[in-house]
């Protein structure tokens, strides 16, 4: 009894392989927008674990530091340390700047910290930590600088002097880290220019000595919930736990994105279910002829039915490894950071088996209603 599908395969290899291999480029496609989503929300992740403290102190009224703009009184840190459990606290900031290296514009995120506390929020990869606050710095490696490379900030030059590996911003940006004071200045203090403009005009220009967040490390054994109350309370501040932090970022900040991805995702698999069912139509309507010689002979429609499906699920399992494969190739193409799950595989493997035979009920339909006599009629 003929199989459809060991028909295609022996007598139109090429044509059949090829068109797998195009379904899968769909497939590996749905594949790599899950892996965009994965990777987004692990980007936004980077930094707030890579401080990973116990409550993050924030303006009030504000989702800060990555959610949105905040601004406090570095000397605030005096009066967070009296808190009862608190053990330490650690001022930072945060800004996206834009600078030109071998005429290239580069676009990097910059942390400052207090380098002389021996906090360091980053983990290296290469190099050493800053010893002289004013004149370096460290860098991501994503940022195509290196060692002993030459930046300039504002008004300084540093020289790079350690590298992290994918320390990124939530937007993908390489991470970038400096004392305090250079990024304070770097952030909120003006241009000599706009200073004397001010000047004229009567305008106090903005103290650099203002952060964006406070990060809280407590004694072991204190309750957390009980600082991040007292700090609303007492400090007219907000203060979220690094439970809360991550919930802002992962759901508020990329919710948008996600539900866009989804839907693309959706879209693709709903396009790859047309062409395969296109597909099958056309494969089932060029073998006529030998469906109707089926009927002819007393194969059952069940017996039809049966290759036409498994023509469909073959073509479907090798768009898929095919898909998978086109993926996992094209990853590390993109510039922002794919994350390839084999859960996420797993589950696009019985969508797209669904999917496959969804797709076959066209063509079932067509050879079922094949007149057995037409196998006579030429």
């Amino acid at each position: 009894m003929i199989n459809l599908a060991q028909r295609d395969i022996a007598h139109s290899l090429g044509k059949f392989i090829t068109t797998a291999f195009g379904v899968g480029m769909l497939i590996g496609v749905v594949l790599i927008m899950i892996g965009v989503y994965r990777g987004m929300a692990h980007d936004a992740m980077i930094v707030p674990n890579d401080i990973a403290p116990d409550v993050w102190v924030v303006q009030k009224d504000t989702w800060g530091p990555f959610a949105e703009s905040s601004r406090l009184h570095e000397d605030l840190k005096y009066s967070l340390k009296t808190l009862a459990g608190v053990k330490e606290v650690h001022p930072l900031t945060f800004q996206s700047i834009q600078i030109t290296a071998k005429e290239k514009p580069i676009r990097l995120y910059a942390l400052g910290y207090d380098v002389l506390s021996g906090f360091t929020p980053f983990h290296l990869s290469k190099g050493r930590k800053i010893r002289i606050p004013t004149q370096e710095i460290i860098v991501d490696s994503k940022s195509g600088f290196k060692l002993g490379d030459k930046i300039a900030l504002g008004r300084d030059e540093y020289t790079v002097v350690g590298l992290t590996h994918k320390a990124v911003s939530s937007g993908g940006d390489p991470m970038l880290y400096l004392d305090l004071k250079g990024a304070q200045e770097l952030q909120f203090l003006f241009s000599n220019d706009q200073i004397r403009n001010d000047r004229h005009r009567g305008v106090q220009s903005t103290s650099p000595t203002t952060v964006n967040t406070f990060a809280l490390k407590l004694h072991t054994g204190v309750e957390i919930q009980q600082v991040v109350q007292e700090i609303k309370r007492w400090k007219h501040q907000q203060a979220f736990t690094q439970e809360e932090q991550a919930e802002i970022l992962t759901k508020n900040l990329i919710e948008r994105s996600a539900k866009q991805i989804g839907l693309f995702t959706v879209i693709l698999l709903i396009v790859s279910s047309v062409i395969i069912s296109l597909i099958i139509y056309t494969m089932t309507i060029n073998k006529i002829k030998e469906i109707a010689i089926l009927k002819l002979i007393g194969a059952s429609n069940f017996t039809i039915t049966k290759m036409i499906g498994q023509q469909s699920v073959l073509l479907g399992l090798i768009a898929f490894i095919a898909g998978n494969i086109f993926a996992h190739a094209s990853a590390d193409i993109f510039p922002k950071t794919i994350i390839l799950v084999a859960q996420d595989a797993m589950k696009l493997f019985v969508v797209v088996m669904i999917v496959s035979i969804l797709a076959s009920i066209s063509g079932i339909r067509t050879a079922l209603r094949v007149d057995p006599s037409s196998a006579i009629g030429g």
